[in-house]
């Protein structure tokens, strides 16, 4: 039986609350937005969809190599931080014990290293989605993007099965549909049924993390049912907003 370990002390608190806003402040970094008026003094969120992301640097800049660095920029926004709370919250630890906790068993326990690595997940995702830096630039606090890159960065520090299964069914559902919206999609519904595959514990996690990535899609999703969202929107002024 897997042991869950929920005894947590005041100063685990403090840290697992740290490593959310901490990794909330490094996913709101607007990559996208500077990378765009970078090349083109343009404002993002003026075209194509509107997010702060990589696809949408494609539809401004109307460059495949500046979606690549947008897409890897990002994906680090995710990585960094899972990976930052794995070691910092082990940092008490023995390192046989550290080493343990990277294999598939150890990583299917429920400890204070395992959730700070969640926190930092969530955080970063929060971050990308719901940037704080853009709600300066903008003036107001609204969406500012869908997590995926962001999010997949962080799957891969967490845990590289639900990283390649996401990956996996979310491109092959983009390659059969032609449309990017039902990969993307797909992709959110993988995560918490990759975690119920696995008999991995942290399933609720995974769930919480398809949601979230799920509600950004939402509306354009609906949109893509009735009809409204073209095949591989890749182009500016080529689909809906949002």
């Amino acid at each position: 039986m897997i042991p869950i370990i929920l005894d947590f002390t005041v100063s685990d608190v403090l840290n697992l609350t740290t490593t959310f806003l901490v990794s909330y402040l490094f996913g709101s970094i607007p990559f996208a937005y500077l990378i765009v008026k970078m090349v083109n003094g343009e404002n993002i969120t003026t075209h194509g969809s509107g997010n702060v992301g990589a696809m949408n640097v494609r539809r401004t800049t109307d460059s495949w190599g500046w979606f690549t660095v947008a897409m890897v920029a990002d994906a680090l926004k995710g990585f960094i931080p899972v990976i930052a709370a794995f070691f910092l919250a082990g940092w008490n630890v023995g390192p046989s014990d550290l080493m343990a906790r990277l294999t598939i068993e150890g990583l299917s326990e429920f400890d204070v290293t395992r959730i700070a690595m969640q926190a930092g997940v969530f955080g970063a995702v929060m971050g990308h989605n719901y940037s704080l830096f853009m709600a300066f630039f903008r003036q107001r606090f609204a969406r500012t993007g869908k997590g995926l890159a962001t999010g997949a960065g962080a799957l891969l520090a967490y845990d590289w099965r639900y990283f390649i299964a996401v990956v996996v069914i979310g491109l092959a559902t983009i390659a059969i549909t032609r449309y990017m919206m039902a990969g993307q999609v797909a992709g959110a519904a993988t995560l918490p049924s990759a975690a119920l595959v696995l008999g991995s514990p942290d399933w609720p996690f995974a769930l919480g993390m398809g949601l979230l990535v799920y509600v950004a899609h939402h509306k354009r999703f609906i949109g893509m049912l009735r009809g409204r969202e073209p095949k591989f929107y890749v182009n500016d002024s080529m689909g809906p907003r949002g």
